[in-house]
């Protein structure tokens, strides 16, 4: 994942939870997925995009 190991990722989940604390880490969630989702549907929206522009010159 990235090249990480488990103490990287259980140093990076000890630091979020002194910054925002253990009651921000589920919203935190919620926007991270939403931000992804949308992120995927965006690229697959502009493949689709790309393809029926491809179409368009033949």
């Amino acid at each position: 994942m990235f090249g990480l190991g488990w103490p990287e990722i259980v140093i990076i989940t000890i630091v979020t939870i002194l910054i925002f604390g253990p009651k921000k880490i589920p919203e935190l969630g919620g926007v991270l997925g939403k931000s992804l989702k949308n992120f995927q549907e965006g690229m697959k929206k502009s493949d689709k995009d790309d393809h029926s522009d491809k179409e368009n010159l033949d």
